[in-house]
């Protein structure tokens, strides 16, 4: 072969391989501090998310979005014209895969002088501007958005980042709620029969969206016909329920439950009515109640470990409600809009300090059956959830997550595979992201300390390389300085 030839041969693969790469924007380009075809990281501390210890001054060499090598410095040398970082001091691990991570917020909660909501009921505020750059910045390169109030901005974000015009982590977008009729919010829609709960989920899976969330006035008829008919998709569907308790829910086939069973499963509410959600109050009363360790609850997990059926970790939503938690950040305050912050402040001097109160009670309830579904062989996946009174941020409320999972007793080591290779399993995508080995896409997160003596060093979030781009954290978190709740 010529060498005309294989300068002819080289131009077109080099060709082929930048037009497979998006252009990036100014707006993305804004952010990057590393964006070089081959970057080495050397004398680096590797977590890398399968749940074994920590590996001590380790070299990663990235190409071209992937991880090309990964082992000791002593043995992998950095490329010949490769961008070295020194991470002396510093851990690498996998990039977050958040598996409840929305795009809306509560920006505000309106009440009445007595503290009852203002009609037309509670209101979110979709954050589409910010929420993607805090994920980002936070080291959550992939996300469900798990319940969609705004679909159509969720898609077109989404498609946006993917482009390359944008910053923002990989996006599963979930359909809007498939909920009952009266909801919770006047956002979502009612579904009336089994017929519509079936064309609903055509109808949005055939315009991009790639899971699916049952709520809580949902009837059985509706949600089997909705997971029916996902399932013929190949997609997937979670639930935050309460109409329809989690054993009726299995048998209809569902494969993910949100937030836990202390908060959500209405199985033990006294005199529970089919198809009805009773209030909350009765069914955390019934769990406070419930032994761990009985007949009934063990059946439970014993099921859900058969059947498959993971569950969603979302702590810090509920941790809100504990008197005084969670501790008061800067970087969460000064990220709020004035009006998110005087609404979460405000909700947050009503939470009474009362010693052992019922909120803590069912926090470390659901810690604990936690412990206990993972050590029964469940597969446990982590988001935060940021509604509730306002004080889960998008990103900051990972951090949150993966600290009071080892509050809740797992090792840092394994609250970071929960957050990272668990989720990347439950979306089928473990080859890919979730963990760190040579062939995999440059997902990873560098953080100041060592996360796995001190997790609270997950919030020293340095860089973030999606795909092999580094992106500046701290230029991300800057950006969005005084915006959550507004944009």
């Amino acid at each position: 072969m010529s060498v005309h030839a294989r300068l002819a041969i080289l131009a077109f693969a080099l060709g082929t391989a930048l037009a497979a790469q998006p252009a990036r924007s100014a707006e993305v380009r804004a952010f990057l501090k590393v964006d070089a075809p081959v970057v080495a990281l050397v004398h680096a501390r590797v977590v890398d998310g399968t749940g074994a210890p920590a590996r001590e001054d380790q070299t990663l060499v990235l190409r071209d979005g992937r991880i090309e090598a990964m082992g000791a410095t002593t043995t992998v040398a950095a490329p010949k014209g490769a961008q070295v970082l020194d991470l002396t001091g510093h851990t690498v691990l996998p990039g977050l895969v958040g598996m409840h991570n929305h795009l809306f917020y509560t920006h505000s909660i309106h009440s009445d002088e007595k503290g009852a909501a203002v009609a037309p009921g509670r209101l979110f505020a979709e954050i589409a501007h910010s929420a993607p750059r805090l994920y980002l910045a936070c080291g959550v390169t992939t996300i469900r958005t798990t319940g969609s109030l705004e679909p159509y901005t969720d898609l077109n974000i989404k498609r946006q980042i993917d482009a390359g015009l944008l910053p923002g982590p990989k996006m599963d977008v979930t359909g809007p709620y498939l909920e009952g009729l009266e909801p919770m919010t006047p956002q979502m829609h009612g579904l009336r029969n089994p017929e519509e709960a079936r064309r609903f989920v055509d109808f949005w899976a055939d315009a991009g969206v790639t899971s699916f969330k049952a709520y809580m006035n949902i009837h059985r008829a509706d949600l089997g016909a909705a997971i029916q008919a996902a399932h013929a998709r190949g997609l997937k569907v979670t639930g935050h329920l309460g109409s329809v308790t989690w054993p009726e829910a299995m048998v209809l086939g569902i494969d993910n439950f949100e937030h836990g069973p202390i908060y959500t499963d209405a199985e033990f509410a006294p005199g529970k009515t089919p198809d009805i959600c009773p209030p909350v109050a009765a069914s955390w009363g019934a769990w406070l109640k419930a032994d761990l360790e009985g007949a009934e609850v063990q059946k439970l997990i014993r099921d859900l470990v058969e059947k498959k059926v993971a569950i969603t970790s979302t702590l810090p939503v509920f941790e809100m409600m504990v008197p005084g938690r969670p501790p008061l950040q800067p970087r969460v305050l000064a990220a709020m809009s004035a009006e998110s912050r005087a609404s979460y402040l405000a909700a947050r001097a009503k939470v009474r300090v009362v010693p052992n109160s019922t909120p803590e009670q069912l926090l470390k309830k659901e810690m604990a059956f936690e412990r206990a579904f993972v050590k029964a062989g469940g597969l446990l996946l982590a988001g935060p959830d940021p509604t509730g009174m306002g004080g889960v941020l998008p990103g900051f409320g990972d951090h949150r997550e993966l600290e009071l999972l080892v509050e809740a007793g797992f090792t840092p080591a394994e609250a970071i595979r929960i957050y990272t290779a668990n989720g990347a399993a439950f979306l089928g995508r473990l080859d890919r992201i979730g963990t760190l080995a040579p062939g995999k896409q440059a997902d990873l997160v560098v953080v100041k300390g060592d996360p796995t003596t001190r997790i609270e060093d997950i919030e020293q979030v340095v860089t973030v390389f999606k795909d092999g781009l580094g992106y500046d954290s701290a230029k991300l978190i800057e950006s969005v300085r005084g915006h959550v709740g507004i944009r």
